[in-house]
Parts: structure tokens; C-alpha cells; sequence
């Protein structure tokens, strides 16, 4: 029976050879393997090899300094092929400056189009990306002026007579996995990890091109200790395994900490006070976009806002039998964390595979999602992919707003500068924000609101003083908060007129109760 060869960092780090296809397993920095990721960038600052690489990932991988941070140099990579780069400023600083050709490829098409490839499949068919910059019509994709010449990843199929984007294969000579227990016959498992993820269908596209997997772990034991239902990913499909030598900082559950057994399901946890958030003009947006919730409702939560303040403001108002929260990585229930621990949750009930988790988003779609966004226009388009001059990209959000029931996007009305307080239960601006996010046209569309409005998708646009949906002839407000003027607080801080509902309402004054919940469970179980 083969096995693998156990191997330093830095043995590991030879393996990869100059202008080879790259594709590391990760999300945020859970899984990230470090100690190997250095290692690849140590051997290119000291040989200036490997060079030319093109990187592939899923997911947005690193907390602004790890995880593929490590790649984030000019002469080391000749292209990316990515999901997200949040949280990767050297590798957004390498994009817009032309350093290097950049596509993307939305989270969830991506985790899938490793399983096509496996199956040797002509690539991921799909109506995820369509009327978006991701569709060739639009950008194709391109991040960047330099990628706009380079040859296009996906194209248009006609089946049917319906079109249909097609995420073509992309050939893998390396996948770096992480995992938790090995043994001596290079069976791996997930067991302390954070997250599932697309981990065996990754092996298994890279095994169909001919490539290498190179994985680290933490633990080595004995062959035949490990349960069969345990591994993930058998050992005769991986060519190298690199024990951490520094799991405290190489091997990290996430970059918060090292290791919390409540976040790969070991144990249960007492909600503490601390998870109960301070009224601010976040949590307020969270709190009228959950009033959008019915019982039983199957909920999304994505970055930004909606995952700083919806499981805080679900398990304050004491709704968790009431609904199911779910994240893109796969979690169903508990507490999610945000910012730079995105992805990650205590408590959960489930936590299902990554590329299996888009199966639901992308087949029947979950009743409402909650998401981040930057622009609205008066087609009802929502830029939530380009904010500024760095390219953030697409993460999950085109996959799961596609073919949610009901969108529900949480934004700030301004930004840069904007102050808000709450006495007597209404909205003062105390210092009005400097950026315009009502604007005439989105400077990229990853949510096309004409596509939205002609299958009938609800969407709602939730902010700090003002709610709007998306309805047939547009978008309309609907709802302002009380204390906030219409015309100087509002109308006039939008570059376009929207359609003002005939039965314009005040914001339930209950929303801006400082303290203690608002009612939230009362207003879900009495629709």
C-alpha cells in the first residue's frame, strides 16, 4: 500500500516547482497550513523559487497576515484564481496595481467546480453568476486592466434553449490540505478543525490532473487508531504529510485562538453576557432586518454587519428555536463569530462539508439571507464585491443571493464618519457619513436587480433610518426612522429619486430601545 512521505516545511516547500498550478484548502485562517505556506515563501525569498505560480482558493484565506499572505509577492505569482481577498491587502495591493492576472470565481461555484473536475466533468453548469461581473458579457471575472486581454475561465451554454454560465477546469499540479490526526499510513482527519470544508473533492481534483497533496497535521498515531468514519482523506491520495512543529501559532483553530473545543462541536457553552452587543447603528440594522424573519425560517448570515450582529440579536431575543441560522461554511444553529473569525460558530448543531453546504444555497435556497453591501442603484443592482480601489471579490454572496427566497441586505445609509445616538427611542445623526451608497450606477453588479425583479425575488435594503424594497417598478422606500427628516436626511443624501411608498411608515420605535430586547420574538410569532 502506498504511503505518503513525512516531511520538514521546508522539504515540502521544495515539491512545488516554478510556474506550477497551486491550490490551498482554507477559510479566513481556519486550516490554514501554515507551517508549509511559510515555508513555500521562505524558499522564494531566499531562491526566488517557486516563481510564476498561479494560486487557487475557495475562499478568502488569511487574517490580513497569513494564510496566502505568504504568496502575496510580485515574481511568486503570475495569477490568481480566487474567491475573496478581504482579508489579503498585500495580495488586493498586487491586483490593482496590474502585478499579477486575477480572476474570480464565486465561493460556492468554486468549492463544486472541484468536485466537476474530479468527476472529469466539463466544468461547473450553472445560473450562479449571471447578469453579474463575474458573467464574460460583463468582466468575465477580471479583476483587474491587466487580466482583461487574458483568456476568459468561464463562458455562456446554451441548454435547453436557457443559458447557463460554465466554470471551466482548472488544472491543479498541488493542494495543501490541513487536518488534525494523521497516522503512519497517512490517513487524515478534520477532527479539532473548525470547519469541514471542500477538502477530499480538492484531493480528488487534483489527483485526476496528475498532481501532488501535501498535507499538514497536527498529531501522528499509530495505523489502525484512527476510525474508518473518521478520515477524510485516505493516505493513498496524499503524497506528503508535514507535522506542525508550532501548533500554537502554525496550526491555529483560527486566529483568535488556538484551539476552543465549542467550535468543532466538542462541547456546549453558556451564552455570557458578552455576546450581548451595545445598541449601535449596526445592531439597529440587524434588528429591523430580522423583524423580516417568520417562524421556521432557514436563514443565511454573510460578512460584514449581518455576521457581527444576527446571531448576537437572535440569541438575546431568545429566538434560536424559532429559526435556523446557517453559514456559508456549513454551520446550521449556535453563535457565528465575525470579522476575521468569519465562518467559524459555537454551539452549532450541525456542521456539514463546505461544497455540500452550496448544495442547499444553490438548489432550493434559504427562505431569507442576510447580507453585507456597499451600493444600490435605482435598477435595484448591489455592489457588495468592489468597495474602494481594492478588490475584495465575490466570497459566497453571488452563489447564495442567486436563489434565496428573500434577500435582505444590512448597510450603513453613509459611510466614512457616520455617528448615531438613540435617546428618547429615536435616530439623531450625531456626524453624517462622507460616502454616497445610494448612488446612479454600482461600480461593480454582484446582485442584478433586474434578474431579481423579473423571477420575482424578494429583497429588501435595510439601513440605520430608512428601509427599501425591491418591488416590479423599482425601488421603493417604505419605512424611515422616527427622528430622521425625509427630504435633507434622506432624499438628499441620494443620487437618484427612489419611488416613495403611499404608505410610507415609521420604524418600530421599539428598534431603538437602548437596553434589553425589543420584542423581536413576539413580532416573528405573531405573523
Amino acid at each position: 500500500m502506498k504511503k505518503p512521505q513525512f516531511l520538514t516545511g521546508s522539504e515540502a516547500a521544495m515539491m512545488i516547482s516554478d510556474s506550477s498550478t497551486v491550490a490551498t484548502i482554507g477559510m479566513t485562517l481556519v486550516s490554514a497550513s501554515e507551517t508549509i505556506l511559510k515555508a513555500i515563501e521562505n524558499r522564494f525569498l531566499t531562491e526566488g523559487h517557486p516563481n510564476g505560480l498561479t494560486l487557487v482558493h475557495s475562499c478568502g484565506q488569511s487574517d490580513r497576515d497569513r494564510g496566502i499572505q505568504h504568496f502575496a509577492h510580485e515574481g511568486m505569482l503570475r495569477r490568481i484564481i480566487g474567491g475573496h481577498w478581504g482579508l489579503q491587502p498585500k495580495m488586493m495591493e498586487l491586483i490593482s496595481q496590474n502585478k499579477i492576472l486575477a480572476y474570480c470565481i464565486p465561493q460556492g461555484q468554486f468549492a463544486q467546480l472541484y468536485r466537476s473536475m474530479a468527476g472529469g466533468e466539463p466544468g461547473k453548469i450553472t445560473k450562479v453568476g449571471l447578469g453579474t461581473f463575474i458573467d464574460p458579457r460583463i468582466d468575465g471575472g477580471k479583476m483587474n486592466e491587466v487580466t482583461r486581454s487574458a483568456p476568459d475561465i468561464v463562458d455562456i451554454v446554451t441548454i435547453d434553449g436557457e443559458e447557463y454560465m460554465r466554470y471551466k477546469p482548472i488544472p491543479l499540479d498541488y493542494v495543501i490540505i490541513r487536518g488534525t490526526y494523521v497516522d503512519e499510513m497517512g490517513n487524515l482527519t478534520t477532527d479539532e478543525e473548525a470547519m469541514q470544508l471542500e477538502v477530499f473533492s480538492a484531493v480528488m481534483a487534483c489527483k485526476k490532473f496528475g498532481g501532488k497533496v501535501i498535507a499538514q497535521a497536527k498529531y501522528k498515531v499509530k495505523s489502525g487508531q484512527l476510525h474508518c468514519k473518521r478520515v477524510v482523506v485516505p493516505g493513498i491520495f496524499i503524497d506528503a504529510v508535514v507535522m506542525c512543529p508550532d501548533p500554537e501559532n502554525d496550526h491555529r483553530q483560527t486566529h483568535s485562538f488556538a484551539f476552543d473545543p465549542a467550535y468543532c462541536g466538542d462541547i456546549k457553552v453558556p451564552v455570557s453576557g458578552s455576546d450581548i452587543l451595545p445598541l449601535t447603528p449596526r445592531k439597529l440594522i440587524g434588528r429591523r432586518a430580522l423583524m423580516e424573519l417568520s417562524m421556521d425560517d432557514v436563514l443565511n448570515v454573510g460578512t460584514g454587519i449581518p455576521n457581527d450582529v444576527v446571531g448576537p440579536i437572535i440569541a438575546e431575543e431568545g429566538i434560536d428555536d424559532d429559526v435556523t441560522v446557517t453559514v456559508e461554511s456549513g454551520i446550521y444553529g449556535g453563535i457565528p463569530m465575525g470579522g476575521i473569525d468569519f465562518g467559524i460558530a459555537k454551539n452549532n448543531f450541525a456542521l456539514v462539508r463546505h461544497d455540500d453546504q452550496f448544495d442547499y444555497y444553490n438548489g432550493a435556497g434559504v427562505d431569507v439571507t442576510y447580507m453585507g453591501a456597499g451600493q444600490i442603484d435605482p435598477e435595484g443592482n448591489v455592489n457588495a464585491t468592489k468597495l474602494g480601489p481594492l478588490p475584495t471579490g465575490a466570497g459566497g454572496f453571488i452563489d447564495i443571493t442567486t436563489n434565496a427566497k428573500h434577500v435582505v441586505f444590512c448597510s450603513t445609509f453613509t459611510g466614512k464618519g457616520l455617528e448615531c445616538s438613540f435617546e428618547g427611542d429615536r435616530l439623531h445623526i450625531v456626524h453624517e457619513g462622507s460616502l454616497i451608497k445610494f448612488v446612479k450606477k454600482v461600480t461593480q453588479i454582484s446582485y442584478n436587480g433586474k434578474i431579481a425583479r423579473e423571477k420575482g425575488q424578494k429583497m429588501h435594503y435595510v439601513t440605520e433610518r430608512a428601509v427599501f424594497e425591491l418591488r416590479p417598478e423599482g425601488v421603493v422606500l417604505t419605512e424611515i426612522a422616527p427622528g430622521i427628516d425625509l427630504q435633507t436626511q434622506v432624499l438628499d443624501l441620494m443620487e437618484f429619486t427612489p419611488i416613495i411608498s403611499p404608505d410610507l411608515k415609521t420604524m418600530n420605535p421599539d428598534l431603538f430601545r437602548v437596553s434589553g430586547p425589543f420584542g423581536l420574538k413576539d413580532i416573528i410569532r405573531n405573523k
